[in-house]
């Protein structure tokens, strides 16, 4: 029988490893406690500020509140654009909890595909998300009633025309933000602003505001606006001004009323035209301010200033015989013809009967640089400062370049490129005794700003009678009378320029003046641009809108007549003029 070999133990032994494992333990222990309470001090004593930081951040929140727009409004009060309170819903990604009937019913409710709210739900990255801005209000109750947590709606501003599409071109617009885009709201954005304010809230882990804890800054409302428009004008203007556009089957029409005394605008207005209120689907150059941006060749309307500067010279006086060669003047290669041959004419039949002939040959009486300054000192190739966005300077090329037959031409407006409010001002120093004013949108007190003298008392004054007579049965623009009112104006027919000539059938129709004559109270300018019914004269075309117009305005402002109320019928055939080189 074997013997099994044991390993002798000693109860010592065993008892000292013990104690040396039970001392490990309680050492590590104390090590950690040492550790963790090293940590708190450095946190809670050192690092303080930073905890504090991370703490506010998960709770602690600056909301802007908005500030209210400043109102615009009419000469008379009348709210031309208005701020109202809407309600924009937001949402934290992250903490929306929504069941699908929840984000159906939600769908239905802003009116958006299901896909395009999941798609804005799955930037979980992002902890402000836009779902959709601008609510109604029936919208934001419908919302607020389904309670989706990680959802809230904020209070904004909408902007809000009353007049539509009557003064969209004049007004502007404003973004989703509230901010100024185009036309007056652009123009003086940081007048109608205001300045948002802000305060501070707590917030729970899903975006929820518990607390309000306090007012930073409060919003301050941005300042009204009062224009020199006067809507009753400006709806009159865009009536008559769409009638015709309609009934000539024209491209665009454009129209402006000026106060003939300070300036002011008192109607302006396009067409085609837009709804300010729903841009949606609108084309930009429906949003084209023809009246201000866009630049045309003004035709005979300019006649009138190269006369009045040939006055100025004393080579002319209103009864100076020109010979108008039957309606055909050469200059070099060139041949300046007359829509009407006619032989001897006096300075005032030269406008009477809108002679291009007539006109060229007293251009060439003046050096180009008297020409040019003259034409300058019109304001024609200038910015006109009415503070409006985008406003053409026109065109008037350096009189260094200029060739006889280019300063021939732009006596009757050819080779010369305006704006219709640009033609607007200058007719101002035919209404001031010479004097041009400086045009404005904001309503003016007393007589306005003094302007800049152009031409003499003596020369401008001589205008008046002329420009008369072009409203006559012989002249080009009967269809401009008045009953009761007499009246002064020139016509404009241009053929528009294409692929470095000018275009055999597309026309700029225009006509301009101003009543009482006696003693001025408006100019009215109209152009109808590609006129294409049958008729494309100035005298047909345009002057019927401005008789509308100026007839029915006189009446509003109760301006008393200057001449006798006689009925006489309008002449079968109407003289035209045709600016063709």
């Amino acid at each position: 029988m074997s013997r099994i070999a044991t390993r002798p133990t000693s109860h010592l032994l065993e008892l000292h490893l013990q104690q040396w494992r039970g001392r490990l333990v309680l050492g590590l222990i104390l090590a950690g406690f040492l550790v963790l309470a090293g940590r708190a001090v450095y946190l809670q004593g050192l690092h303080h500020d930073f905890l504090q930081r991370k703490g506010d951040a998960l709770a602690s929140r600056v909301v802007e509140l908005p500030a209210h727009r400043g109102m615009i409004a009419d000469r008379n009060g009348e709210p031309l654009a208005i701020s109202t309170p809407v309600e924009s819903l937001w949402a934290n990604p992250s903490s929306v909890e929504v069941s699908a009937s929840q984000l159906k019913q939600l769908a239905t409710v802003l009116q958006m595909p299901v896909a395009e709210l999941k798609g804005k739900l799955a930037q979980k990255d992002r902890e402000f998300v836009y779902i959709k801005r601008r609510l109604p209000p029936d919208q934001a109750e419908a919302v607020a009633k389904l309670g989706i947590s990680g959802m809230s709606l904020q209070r904004e501003y909408r902007r809000y025309y009353p007049a539509g599409e009557v003064a969209a071109h004049l007004l502007g617009f404003t973004g989703i933000d509230d901010s100024g885009q185009e036309g007056m709201e652009l123009a003086y954005q940081s007048w109608l602003a205001g300045i948002p304010g802000s305060r501070r809230v707590l917030k729970d882990r899903k975006g929820n505001v518990f607390e309000d804890v306090e007012g930073i800054m409060s919003p301050k409302p941005g300042h009204d606006l009062v224009l020199s428009i006067d809507m009753r004008l400006q709806y009159l203007a865009y009536r008559e001004l769409q009638a015709a556009v309609l009934a000539n089957k024209a491209k665009a029409g454009a129209i402006v009323v000026l106060d003939a005394k300070t300036g002011e605008i008192l109607a302006l207005a396009n067409v085609p035209s837009f709804n300010p209120n729903n841009r949606e689907g609108v084309k930009p150059w429906q949003m084209r301010n023809h009246a201000v941006t866009d630049e045309y060749e003004p035709g005979s309307t300019m006649k009138p200033f190269t006369v009045a500067a040939a006055m100025d010279t004393g080579k002319y006086k209103p009864d100076t015989l020109i010979d108008t060669e039957n309606g055909s003047y050469q200059i070099g290669p060139k041949r300046i013809r007359d829509a009407h041959p006619h032989g001897m004419l006096t300075v005032s039949q030269v406008i009477q009967k809108s002679s291009n002939v007539g006109a060229s040959k007293m251009a060439l009486s003046m050096s180009p640089e008297y020409m040019w300054t003259e034409l300058h000192n019109a304001g024609f190739g200038t910015v006109p400062r009415v503070g409006f966005p985008g406003a053409a300077s026109g065109s008037l090329r350096p009189y260094q370049h200029w060739r006889p037959i280019e300063q021939a031409t732009m006596s009757y407006g050819n080779g010369i490129s305006v704006s219709l409010l640009q033609l607007a001002r200058a007719y101002t120093v035919f209404t001031n005794h010479g004097v041009m004013k400086p045009v404005t949108m904001l309503k003016q007190t007393g007589a306005g700003p003094a302007g800049v003298r152009v031409f003499s008392a003596q020369s401008a004054d001589a205008l008046i009678p002329m420009l008369e007579s072009v409203i006559t049965p012989e002249g080009t623009a009967p269809q401009a009378a008045l009953d009761g009112y007499r009246v002064a104006g020139k016509t404009g027919t241009a053929h528009k320029p294409d692929r470095g000539g000018y275009s055999a059938d597309k026309y700029i129709a225009s006509f301009i003046g101003f009543a009482p004559a006696s003693n001025p109270r408006l100019i009215i300018a109209v152009m109808v641009d590609e006129p294409s019914a049958g008729q494309y004269y100035g005298g047909t075309v345009s002057a019927p809108v401005f008789k509308k117009v100026m007839q029915s305005a006189l009446r509003q402002m109760d301006v008393a007549p200057d001449k006798p109320i006689v009925h006489q019928s309008l002449p079968t055939t109407v003289v035209g003029e045709d600016e063709s080189t």
